[in-house]
């Protein structure tokens, strides 16, 4: 499966959590499945608690996140010493 394949099982739906990404248009946040993730979830375990979950719905979760990431830029702040 592709990225843009897999993006499409990120959907937004202004009626679900003030339309935040959510994956297949049901109620679980994108945001969700990467905070699993980041705690040290397998996705195995993650895919126990929610049935209806597919691998290729975490996979969907990683690449959102890494476009989004992909986008951002950091500027260094420079401060000027005060005289």
């Amino acid at each position: 499966m592709d990225e843009k394949e897999l993006l499409s099982r990120i959907t937004v739906n202004p009626a679900i959590f003030g339309g935040k990404p959510i994956i297949r248009g049901r109620r679980l946040a994108v945001e969700h499945v990467l905070g699993m993730l980041a705690a040290g979830d397998t996705p195995e375990t993650i895919l126990e608690g929610y049935p209806w979950l597919e691998p290729q719905d975490i996979r969907a979760c990683l690449v959102y996140a890494r476009r989004l990431v992909g986008h951002e830029r950091v500027e260094p702040l420079v401060l000027e010493p005060i005289p």
